[in-house]
């Protein structure tokens, strides 16, 4: 059933926006932010935030860029025929190497910050410290703080 919601809301997505963007494509920058309040505004809406896809929170995302785009190819095949779909394949090579490396670059910022969350610390670095030199303060403050407890426990023991 999922795969059923999903092929529907994507569907509609694509068949409206092929159906209407043309039509005001001709008015310009002003027709740009109509389609984008009158048809791509809804049609998130309706797949995303209602969340007809079922997009979960640990899976791949799948936005409706991909539906749009594979309509506009099938509605220009199938219009003009299989030669439309031959010229535009430099195309969609070029969209889909873009797509890659923004997913490459998209893991390396995750990466990014996930070390950058690792790193909170309760003492906050000073302005101009590097990492390294950080990390040996913090591991000769530890070495300080467990000598004085060595010290503390003999003192103690001794009593």
């Amino acid at each position: 059933m999922k795969f059923f919601r999903s092929f529907v809301g994507y569907c509609i997505a694509g068949m409206i926006v092929m159906a209407v963007w043309s039509q005001l494509g001709t008015y310009g920058i002003f027709g740009g932010y109509l389609a984008a309040i009158i048809i791509i505004g809804p049609m998130w809406y309706m797949n995303h935030y209602i969340n007809l896809t079922g997009n979960e929170d640990d899976a791949a995302f799948v936005d409706m860029g991909l539906a749009i785009a594979v309509c506009g190819i099938m509605r220009d095949t199938f219009i003009q025929g299989g030669d439309a779909f031959s010229t535009s394949l430099p195309t969609i090579l070029l969209v889909g190497c873009g797509a890659a490396l923004g997913g490459i670059t998209a893991a390396f910022i995750e990466k990014d910050m996930a070390k950058k969350k690792e790193f909170v610390n309760e003492n906050p670095r000073e302005p101009g410290l590097r990492r390294s030199d950080f990390e040996k303060l913090k591991e000769a403050k530890e070495k300080i703080l467990r000598a004085k407890r060595i010290k503390i426990f003999q003192k103690k023991s001794s009593i």
